[in-house]
């Protein structure tokens, strides 16, 4: 039998045909009852209503082909802040933007997020050098396999 994030992620692909918004990441959790998180995202951003069609369509789908016997939640929405970035078209999004980058060698790696390749991405490192207040800036270039985790970081200046 194909798993639930299987089933859920072929639904959304039927669902979802607008080539501007795509799937960031499905997670499952609980065991009595079920929550299905969909984390949707669009080069433009996402709303709440395309969110709520979504979930509607799914929670049908669903229903309809008795995938699950038991009562469940579900939730589809827009990653938050808080959630890191998971792939390519979401660095492209936030290019221009601050970012932390925590390296799988366990750097972290602060600036201006300005390209985002195939396989890197490159940061406008900021660096403070020892006993100066001065904030030196480098280009840093971070490749996919060595990111543990990228968030954006909010300014409220």
């Amino acid at each position: 039998m194909i798993g639930l994030d299987e089933k859920v992620k072929a639904y959304l692909q039927e669902i979802i045909t607008e080539p501007q918004y795509f799937i960031v990441d499905i997670v499952i959790s609980g065991n009595d009852k079920l929550k299905i998180v969909v984390l949707l995202d669009g080069d433009e951003g996402v709303s709440i209503d395309y969110c709520a069609s979504v979930s509607r369509q799914l929670a049908h789908r669903m229903e309809e082909d008795e995938v699950l016997e038991n009562a469940y939640v579900l939730e589809v929405s827009s990653p938050g802040l808080d959630h890191p970035l998971m792939n390519q078209r979401q660095y492209l999004k936030n290019i221009g933007r601050k970012v932390k980058v925590d390296t799988t060698d366990g750097k972290s790696i602060r600036g201006e997020l300005l390209e985002a390749k195939e396989d890197f991405i490159l940061v406008n490192q900021e660096i403070k050098e020892k006993g100066k207040k001065k904030i030196k800036l480098e280009e840093t270039k971070v490749s996919f396999e060595n990111i543990d985790k990228t968030k954006v970081l909010v300014s409220f200046k």
